[in-house]
Parts: C-alpha cells; sequence; structure tokens
C-alpha cells in the first residue's frame, strides 16, 4: 500500500439498525484515517411492504440531525452516509438535496452512497447496468428512476425483498452471487450492489474476478468515493478493481 496524503477522521453515519457497514470499512482503513460512527435511531425497522418503507424512510430522515450532532462531537473532517436507500429518493434532484441537508446540519462535504455508484460507474465507463438490491419494489423504482436520469441503460434490477432493515443483513453470498448473475448478460457492461447492509464487497470482488467486468458493491464504492474526494490516493488490492485501478 502506498503512502497516503495524511489521516482524516471520518463521520460514518449509518441506520441503527445496520450491522454490515462498519464491518465492512474497518476492514478497509488506511493508515491514520479512523471512522467515527453516528447511528440513526430506526424505530421502525419493517421493510415488508410500500407502506412499511415510507414509515422507515419517515423514522430515518426525522432522527438523522441527532445522529449528525452527536457524531459531530468528535469533530470529524468529512461525512460519510453508510445508507442508501434516501440518497436514491427522488432522482438526481433528491439525492442533490439530501447531500445539502447533510451540509448544512454538519458544515462539511459528504459522500453519499447513489453519488458514490454515479461516479465508480463512471470510472468504468459504463453504459448498460444491472443493479441487485434489498430493497422492496417501491425502492427499486427509485433506483432505476435515478440511474435513468442520469444516462445509465438499466438492463435489469434484482430487489431481494427483505423483510426489515435488520434482516438485510441475513441475506448469503450465496444469495447475493445468484441475484448478480440474474441482472448479468453479454451486454451489461457492469453490476453495482445497493444497500449497505449487504455484506457484498467478498462477493463482488470474486464474481469480478470470474465475469472480467466492474461489480461494484455500495459499501466500497462509498470508501473509495470518500478516500479520492479527501486526497487520499491509495491504491488497494484484494477488493475489487475500483479501489486497485481508480
Amino acid at each position: 500500500m502506498s503512502a497516503i496524503t495524511r489521516g482524516r477522521r471520518f463521520a460514518l453515519v449509518l441506520p441503527s439498525t445496520n450491522t454490515s457497514v462498519e464491518r465492512e470499512f474497518h476492514h478497509l482503513r488506511p493508515q491514520d484515517c479512523s471512522w467515527h460512527t453516528g447511528r440513526i435511531m430506526i424505530e421502525a425497522p419493517a421493510l415488508d411492504s410500500a407502506a412499511a418503507f415510507g414509515a422507515f424512510r419517515e423514522c430515518l430522515n426525522e432522527a438523522l440531525p441527532s445522529a449528525l450532532e452527536v457524531v459531530m462531537t468528535c469533530r470529524p473532517e468529512y461525512v460519510v452516509m453508510g445508507m442508501s436507500a434516501e440518497t436514491f429518493w427522488g432522482g438526481v434532484r433528491g439525492n442533490a438535496a439530501f447531500e445539502q441537508h447533510v451540509r448544512d446540519l454538519t458544515g462539511l462535504e459528504v459522500t453519499t452512497g447513489a453519488t458514490a455508484a454515479r461516479e465508480a460507474l463512471r470510472a468504468f465507463g459504463a453504459r448498460r447496468i444491472g443493479i441487485v438490491t434489498p430493497y422492496q419494489p417501491v425502492g427499486d423504482e427509485q433506483v432505476v428512476a435515478y440511474f435513468t436520469e442520469l444516462g445509465f441503460d438499466v438492463a435489469a434490477i434484482k430487489g431481494l425483498c427483505s423483510a426489515s432493515a435488520t434482516s438485510i443483513a441475513d441475506e448469503t453470498p450465496e444469495r447475493l452471487r445468484a441475484a448478480f448473475l440474474a441482472v448479468d448478460g453479454p451486454d451489461v457492461d457492469a453490476l453495482v450492489q445497493c444497500g449497505t447492509n449487504l455484506e457484498c464487497i467478498a462477493v463482488a470482488a470474486e464474481l469480478e474476478r470470474e465475469l472480467g467486468k466492474p461489480v461494484i458493491a455500495i459499501n466500497l464504492a462509498t470508501m473509495w468515493h470518500a478516500f479520492r474526494a479527501n486526497g487520499i490516493r491509495d491504491r488497494i488490492s484484494g477488493y475489487g478493481s475500483l479501489l486497485e485501478s481508480h
């Protein structure tokens, strides 16, 4: 691993129901960088219907300012959102509004999953994509609309329909692999996974080697974007070509 520019304190903000983000992020921590968690209190974790998904989003947005207030006491230098569903909601404008809301609350710049996925796909020059999510159809519709608005051609999307925000983490590597293969095809340039509580980095890296095309896990893309936005240029091997080559 090459030398980094300097250490950074990252505020890592995620739903209280999430058990995968911290596991994956702490595996990738360049020297002198640190992740400091702010947990968004989720009182409505069910995701088994459109109404439940709406209640989850409402809960998340109500509790976000408090989580940011707490994590800001450690004086971080940058905010990283370890949740992605809300950042896809409302398309490009919705993501931009979410980012501005975080800036207004913290005075810091921020990386969201939606922005990170966009930039990762652009780094690979991908146009036609397959998508895997843990969401119900109401969430998948927002994801497709976001990428379509950006000019990507969504060949297929596979939502795993996880019953709750917590149970997303119970999806097995075998099911993730099958989902990726279901949205792949010879005319697909890249595969991308949304939903930060899906522990997907290892599965994506293995499939990328097998398929010979980019397979982008949202947590890896989010870390990569945050590193690059902060001048951290480490090329880190073993987690896929995004961190190795871009």
